[in-house]
């Protein structure tokens, strides 16, 4: 093992899920650090093997599902998607602006004229910023005609589109604020230190194959492209080998989404109004906590891993149903479906979590043969992507041979998505769909995938040139896909 910060967390998701197999992990929990850095190692990336173990304990907590935070007062269970591992928070520098060895330290220092705040003094060795006066509001970088004063913002608190993420200047460690966090896992991406990580339920799916339970895979589309050239036909009998119960194609689901969602855009149609989509659960969790005056807007369909499990639990009373996928928002969807007490999924493992299983469990996926499989249509299968759920309500439309215009707004990441809800709250909005996706390219890009996202869009090119031309309504009527309660998704 390289030491490499992905190498510790898969390490630790493999060994949490292998002893989980074998009934044992109570037994060994404790154990796994020493596992993974040995009696004798030196320190590869931290201060000292004892501040790496510490870390490694933290990591087993983030994959049994039973992290714990401290509030000054108290000590919790956690139970949000994401946590902080304040063990492997660095306390990045605080200081956000700093000048730099470019400055010439010119005659005409603009920097100081750009301050408002007298934050900046010209010395014998250039400028300086006086951490004490700066209010950060980076007129200094932008005045500086040789971009010598550079900005040292942390990455987690840089890669969140909402602001959720502080840092106390006591102790210099990050924190989450989440009455704003939208759960869209930014922050465990942009970490350097892998110091921000989603909460792990391969612990409550595996206990439940283990028992005997019916449990059901329900994998996202974009997962086509991630386990190379794996097929859905293969995958699903990987999952099996898993031991699940069987495993299906959320794309079904995305086709009945896309189905109901253009019912509702006829009605809007019609009316002249504008809706959103609610496939993307952090698209849903910043409309709901950061623009809650459109509410109304927001699709009443539920999302495609919602509709299939309903499907699922239609036909399988009592079952359990597993979503894979890239996302780590989903985790606060199911959070959100049981504190309704509405039918969802019961679970959800990303493809890190799932690529540990297979590991575990000696699978590969690769090396599985099966029959060709598909269960959704081509429109369904590119929810994946970002324009992929617009391009199927649309599509819907044509099928139905809907006779008024509908035009959509699609919004691949974040960033788009809060310029345009912007936009619609303040009636600047033509379009009549909205179509938000938190991650910039679609799901393909979530940050639980395993495969870069231009590597896995040109393996899922090819798997998709296999896949047939059935139409969404089609699809639908074969698949029996009908009596199931789409509504909620709001």
């Amino acid at each position: 093992m390289s030491g490499n910060r992905i190498d510790f967390k898969h390490s630790t998701l493999v060994a949490v899920a292998k002893y989980c197999y074998e009934g044992t992990l109570e037994a060994h929990k404790d154990q796994i650090p020493l596992e993974i850095i040995p009696h004798g190692s030196q320190a590869t990336y931290r201060c000292c093997v004892y501040r790496e173990r510490e870390i490694l304990r933290n990591r087993v907590d983030c994959a049994c599902g039973s992290v714990t935070a401290f509030d000054g007062k108290q000590t919790y269970h956690l139970d949000e998607p994401i946590s902080i591992i304040y063990s492997a928070c660095e306390g990045c520098p605080l200081q956000r602006y700093t000048v730099t060895s470019n400055c010439q330290h010119c005659m005409a220092q603009k920097c100081m004229e750009a301050c408002r705040f007298d934050a900046i003094v010209m010395t014998h060795q250039g400028a300086v910023i006086n951490p004490e006066k700066c209010r950060e509001c980076g007129m200094c970088a932008q005045a500086c005609p040789y971009n010598a004063i550079s900005d040292a913002r942390r990455p987690c608190v840089r890669s969140c589109p909402v602001d959720a993420i502080s840092v106390d200047k006591k102790n210099r460690r990050a924190s989450i604020d989440y009455n704003k966090c939208i759960s869209c896992g930014s922050c465990t991406v942009a970490c350097p230190f892998s110091a921000i990580s989603d909460i792990s339920m391969i612990t409550d799916v595996i206990d439940d194959i283990r028992e005997g339970k019916e449990v059901f895979a329900c994998f996202a589309p974009s997962i086509e492209g991630q386990f190379g050239g794996v097929t859905v036909g293969e995958m699903i009998r990987a999952l099996t080998m898993l031991g699940f119960t069987d495993a299906l194609e959320v794309a079904l689901g995305a086709d009945a989404t896309a189905y109901h969602e253009a019912q509702e855009a006829k009605e809007v149609a019609r009316e002249g109004g504008h809706m959103t989509t609610s496939c993307c659960p952090a698209f849903y969790n910043l409309v709901m906590k950061h623009f809650p005056q459109l509410k109304d807007k927001v699709s009443h369909t539920v999302s495609p891993m919602v509709a299939m499990a309903r499907f699922v639990k239609q036909r399988h009373p009592g079952a359990k149903v597993a979503f894979i996928g890239p996302c780590i928002a989903k985790k606060s969807e199911v959070k959100r479906y049981k504190e309704a007490e509405l039918v969802g999924a019961d679970y959800v493992i990303t493809y890190e979590e799932l690529r540990a299983m297979f590991e575990a469990k000696g699978v590969d996926p690769e090396a599985v043969a099966a029959a060709s499989v598909q269960q959704g249509s081509v429109y369904g299968k590119n929810f994946a992507v970002s324009g992929g759920v617009a391009a199927a309500v649309q599509q819907v439309l044509v099928e139905e041979q809907f006779d008024l215009p509908v035009s959509c707004l699609k919004c691949s990441g974040a960033a788009e998505c809060k310029k345009a809800l912007a936009m619609l709250r303040a009636g600047r909005i033509n379009e009549t769909i909205i179509e938000g996706m938190a991650c910039e390219g679609g799901c393909v890009n979530g940050p639980g995938k395993v495969t870069d996202m231009r590597h896995s869009l040109g393996m899922r090119k090819q798997l998709l040139k296999d896949a047939d031309d059935r139409s969404i309504l089609e699809n639908l009527e074969a698949s029996g896909f009908t009596g199931v309660d789409m509504k909620d998704g709001r």
